[in-house]
């Protein structure tokens, strides 16, 4: 089988022929989807710290949010082009302490940092572009499931994630009880909100209107929809902060020599915004920010098992749900549902300014309840 590398300009996805980097990778072969169909030769791109212990039993599954990947912890450098997004976490005697434990994040499926996706190869050797199946958080983790088998992990120790990783996480506990010891879901949900559905409608109508979308099939031309994944970006990142943050640290101002008031210029928070949407553009994949946000409006734990309170019932997990006391879109009334369906669930919150963010930001509080939840769990 060829296989057809787009032009550079067109997506921030990862190709086969870029520097792997920390990556590992695994063919999982076909997976059938809970929508119907078949999506053939899927791979998994992952990563690893520590080693598996001999009794198979201090695996631990680290969830990424929407834009995430398998780079956990770690510098930038050669297929890395951020460094860990939750740099601080994982390693020797931090709070998920790779002395200790098998620590094992994989990029998800449908996402573009290696594993199968809509930049990925389909079986004709082009990319998927825009016949890349309906995907749900469902079939992500029966993905993550099949990559468990193949690194030898019956059970989690922990899995643990936040925002759209908090939805997997929980979806483990509720799909797979029998496969998890602990579930750590930060500044997530049982199921997608009317209003984050709504404000994610925003963002997929901003990438489709982009002219060089293409139906999402723009891998062969010379220029993606650069725009259209920007204002997506511009959109979801004030939702991510606080609107205390943001008066706080821009209020009114203009960006340093530009003048707003009638001469075109920006205000420092649009400055801001610009320079995210421009980061996000140059490492992911405008196809991949659309299937993964329908994924992410799909979510609904209790969708065919009789709603979210019978779902949660399977749950046998020791469940910890931490909310951000800031978060407006992921609110902390969200994570206490979860913890008061399901007995003995604990519920923390971390104290941020950031809002939604917070639960990346805020790497002390967020390592201390990891590490307190850990320390008592078997």
């Amino acid at each position: 089988m060829t296989t057809t590398s787009p032009p550079r300009a067109t997506s921030g996805a990862w190709r086969d022929g870029d520097p792997v980097g920390r990556r590992q990778f695994v063919d999982l072969g076909a997976i059938e989807l809970e929508r119907g169909g078949v999506l053939p030769a899927v791979r998994v791109a992952y990563e690893t710290w520590g080693e598996l212990n001999a009794a198979r039993d201090n695996a631990v599954l680290v969830e990424h949010a929407l834009t995430g990947d398998s780079h956990v912890d770690g510098p930038t450098g050669p297929g890395h082009p951020t460094p860990g997004w939750w740099d601080g976490l994982v390693g020797p005697g931090k709070p998920l302490d790779s002395d200790r434990y098998f620590v094992v994040a994989a990029n998800v499926l449908g996402g573009c940092q290696g594993s199968t996706g809509p930049s990925s190869p389909a079986p004709d050797g082009t990319p998927w572009g825009s016949r890349f199946p309906f995907i749900t958080v469902r079939d992500q983790v029966q993905t993550e499931a099949l990559l468990a088998d193949a690194l030898g992990v019956d059970r989690w120790h922990t899995v643990l994630g936040g925002s759209m990783g908090g939805m997997r996480a929980l979806e483990w506990a509720v799909t797979h009880p029998e496969r998890v010891g602990t579930a750590i879901v930060l500044a997530s949900t049982a199921y997608a909100t009317a209003e984050q559905i709504g404000w994610c409608q925003a963002q997929l109508l901003a990438i489709r209107a982009d002219a060089h979308f293409h139906g999402g099939d723009y891998y062969e031309r010379l220029t993606g929809p650069d725009t259209g994944l920007g204002i997506a970006r511009r959109i979801a990142h004030v939702t991510y902060r606080s609107e205390l943050e943001l008066h706080e640290r821009f209020g009114r101002q203009p960006q340093q020599s530009e003048d707003p008031l009638g001469g075109r210029g920006r205000y420092a928070v649009e400055s801001y915004l610009d320079h995210h949407a421009g980061k996000l553009a140059g490492r992911f994949d405008a196809n991949s920010y659309v299937v993964l946000t329908e994924a992410m409006n799909s979510h609904d734990v209790g969708r065919g098992r009789g709603g979210v309170a019978a779902a949660l019932e399977r749950v046998t997990a020791d469940l910890v749900v931490v909310a951000v006391d800031s978060d407006r879109l992921y609110p902390p009334r969200l994570s206490q549902e979860i913890a008061g369906a399901v007995p003995g669930a604990a519920l923390h919150t971390v104290r941020s300014d950031y809002g939604h963010d917070g639960f990346l930001i805020e790497i002390e509080q967020v390592g201390a309840i990891v590490a307190k939840v850990l320390a008592t769990s078997t």
